[in-house]
């Protein structure tokens, strides 16, 4: 008929090669970095190592230890307890959020800086500060107590009370990563919502319950995983509040597992057995993460 039959295109074959050029160097980066120091630590787990550094094989013999030790049980307790405390702080950064979101509010970004400073500052300055407040001969919080009648403790060097005191400071310092979250969530409810139920006359209080909470559900579930990773990884805020078992002597009872992991690693030179305590700090996290995902169905607002 004299028409030439059009031509296929032939598929580019260079996409794929451009896409290696983005993804490589992250993909990299986490294999060097993460990827590969777990399966290295996974390995010195089961082995123990001598006096000048050499490895040998111990099977299962770190994690008998482990399970057998009084100590790895507080530690755990200990990081339970202040994970739960630190998430309380997670309804707390809903309210606050939610009133900083109030219309006409003055300084509002101001709070907002306020709020947030905490969680920017170094936790060797927040600690200075305060392990003042916590001092048991002139600490501020033991002042504020005098004047209900109340002796208070000494906080930071009593057992029972230094890891409540870590966590009180854990709470406040994390509030303002909570609330930027949570504001941000805040922001992606249509107004027109509020305007209906207030046209229904349901009070502020009933449009929190029945708006705000339910979708607002995404951003709590985020800010809740967030708060239980960092709850598991806590050393840093605990190391500058109680210093050292040669200083403190409430430690030995107050260490989290990552404390007691660097004790075994780093105080006492065990490496094997502090990989072995690593190893658990990772099943566990991973398992928590992985409960909170399948229950996260249950309460979390879905489009």
């Amino acid at each position: 008929n004299g028409k030439s039959s059009p031509t296929t295109r032939r598929p580019r074959t260079n996409d794929g090669w451009w896409a290696l050029v983005f993804i490589g160097p992250l993909a990299l980066g986490i294999a060097v970095f993460y990827i590969w120091p777990i399966i290295q630590t996974a390995g010195f787990s089961f082995t123990s190592f001598g006096v000048f550094g050499d490895a040998t094989f111990a099977g299962m013999e770190n994690f008998v230890r482990l399970f057998s030790e009084p100590e790895f049980y507080l530690s755990l307790g200990n990081t339970l307890l202040y994970t739960g405390i630190v998430l309380l702080g997670v309804p707390i950064a809903v309210m606050l959020a939610s009133l900083l979101n109030l219309p006409g509010l003055r300084f509002a970004s101001l709070y907002r800086v306020l709020f947030f400073l905490p969680y920017v500052a170094m936790p060797t300055a927040i600690a200075f500060v305060w392990r003042i407040i916590f001092n048991g001969d002139f600490g501020l919080l033991n002042y504020a107590l005098g004047f209900f009648g109340i002796e208070g403790p000494y906080w930071i060097s009593t057992p029972g009370f230094a890891i409540v005191a870590v966590a009180i400071v854990g709470l406040w310092s994390s509030l303002g990563f909570s609330m930027i979250v949570l504001a941000a969530g805040l922001k992606a409810i249509p107004p027109t919502l509020y305007e209906a139920a207030a046209l229904d006359g349901a009070s502020r209080w009933r449009q929190f319950r029945a708006i705000t909470v339910p979708l607002l559900t995404p951003s709590i579930f985020f800010v809740t995983i967030i708060t239980v990773i960092a709850g598991f990884q806590l050393f840093d805020l605990l190391y500058a509040i109680l210093g050292t078992t040669a200083t403190n002597a409430s430690l030995p009872r107050s260490m989290s597992l990552v404390y007691y992991f660097y004790q075994a690693g780093f105080v006492n030179n065990e490496k094997g057995y502090a990989a072995a305590v690593a190893m658990i700090i990772f099943v566990v996290i991973g398992i928590v993460t992985f409960l909170q995902f399948r229950l996260q169905r249950r309460w979390v607002h879905s489009d």
